[in-house]
């Protein structure tokens, strides 16, 4: 390989890694935003609904999702805003005391703003959202702290999520979803609900990630969302392969390189370690803050493995994939996790332990339909000094306070995740350990 042509490649991957997740916004966006049709059932063009909520409206089971480690705590909520025609009102509902966020991503996927329990409160209010440098005039209820959100982009896609206390508790907390609203300023002024805005995605969520559908994608996206003016270098590198707002299409040469930085990046990346791996050997995940910053890379990996992730101070989820001995999980032996006493998770909202198979990254069918376990479950058993013993297992277990604790594993292998919503200091710095999980038995 030549000289140039070496710097071409190495420019090449450098510019997939930085605009991997604007490709991935793009799918994303094509494949969640409400569909739009007439009175035929047809599509028309614009085919989508922007600047709306849409709700999943039952906690998700086994089989029953699109996405990969699915939790079974709360209900997702979840919004594209086009700010293009100026400021939108994101008015939401008296939860409570009810636990909520509404997670904001910038179209760099950025988790630059958090609405709900832990910032803002679960009283009911309204927030403004205004455009990057947009400096009108606002009503002076948005004067209050927090109320007024600048955004980074002009394209944002909100993800909340709502804690549910079981399928009895779904009724309450579907009406509460109704709660949630998208608002031009002007009809929020007038107090009039706004219709949704259509708009053409041009992006086919499923079709294979070829060196031209990637750079038509993110050089769109470039063109509606501009990046930090700090990047105008970087991006004026990309150009050479094709990648910018103002690129020109991909010749023989650039495709080549692009094609051969896609296959070569994207594998890499799937196969790069998330986190670290703590002494009992728990992985925890990487710290997000509300910016990534110049990391390119831990964006383009949040985006590839976890995209819509909330920051950290709002929610971690430390993982488990091997036992204490380091051996991998599975439903051929059974396990125990004890949390000594006063050494629960250290959380402000809630935690849970989740159950996925390894063979799908999906919830585990199970006899007595329990998906997690976590300090909401009823019924927990403590051991005699206080603490918390969690019997991990694909055998229906024996002894009653051993059955209050089950969480049903498949007969093969699994992982488990365990989600820690507004996690205390001490669990993101390090100073609490979560403990082992400890094979008791191999099963019969």
């Amino acid at each position: 390989m030549q000289p140039h042509t070496d710097i071409l490649q190495a420019v090449a991957e450098e510019a997939v890694v930085y605009a991997y997740p604007l490709y991935e916004m793009c799918r994303m966006r094509a494949a969640t935003s409400p569909q739009r049709t007439d009175a035929a059932g047809e599509a028309p063009r614009p085919q989508r609904w922007c600047n709306v909520f849409t709700h999943a409206r039952q906690l998700l089971r086994a089989g029953k999702s699109r996405v990969v480690t699915p939790n079974n705590d709360t209900l997702y909520t979840n919004a594209w805003l086009d700010l293009g025609d100026g400021p939108l009102v994101i008015d939401v509902p008296d939860t409570a005391g009810r636990y909520y966020v509404l997670g904001l991503l910038d179209f760099f996927t950025n988790p630059f703003a958090h609405l709900g329990q832990r910032l803002t409160g679960t009283a009911a209010r309204s927030f403004v959202v205004t455009p990057p440098g947009w400096r009108g005039a606002l009503p002076a209820a948005f004067d209050a702290p927090v109320a007024r959100i600048e955004a980074p982009t002009r394209w944002l896609w909100i993800i909340g999520r709502l804690l549910v206390d079981g399928s009895q508790d779904l009724p309450a907390v579907n009406a509460l979803q109704d709660g949630f609203l998208v608002r031009t300023l002007a009809d929020w002024q007038a107090g009039r609900i706004s219709k949704p805005r259509a708009f053409d995605p041009a992006c086919d969520p499923k079709a294979p990630l070829t060196a031209e559908h990637f750079a038509a994608q993110v050089n769109a996206a470039l063109r509606d969302n501009a990046p930090p003016a700090g990047d105008a270098a970087r991006l004026a590198r990309y150009a050479a392969l094709g990648i910018g707002p103002d690129a020109s299409a991909l010749d023989d040469g650039k495709h080549a390189a692009l094609q051969a930085a896609l296959d070569t990046v994207l594998p890499r990346l799937r196969e790069a370690q998330s986190g670290r791996t703590t002494a009992s050997g728990w992985v925890q995940m990487p710290l997000v803050e509300s910016s990534f910053g110049d990391d390119h890379l831990a964006r383009a990996l949040v985006a590839l493995k976890y995209i819509g992730m909330l920051e950290s101070r709002e929610a971690t989820y430390p993982m488990a994939w091997h036992d204490a001995a380091g051996e991998p999980l599975t439903g051929e032996r059974r396990y125990t996790l004890r949390f000594a006493p006063d050494a629960l998770p250290p959380v402000d909202a809630f935690w849970s332990l989740t159950m996925y198979d390894t063979r799908d990254y999906m919830l585990v069918d199970n006899p007595i339909d329990r998906y997690a376990i976590g300090d909401r479950t009823p019924g927990l058993r403590r051991d005699a000094d206080g603490g918390l013993t969690l019997h991990i297992q694909h055998a229906r277990p024996e002894g009653e306070a051993t059955f209050a604790n089950w969480l049903p594993a498949p007969e093969g292998s699994f992982y488990l995740c365990l989600r820690a919503y507004v996690p205390r200091a001490e669990l993101l710095d390090g100073r609490y350990g979560l403990p082992p999980l400890t094979v008791t038995k191999d099963s019969a």
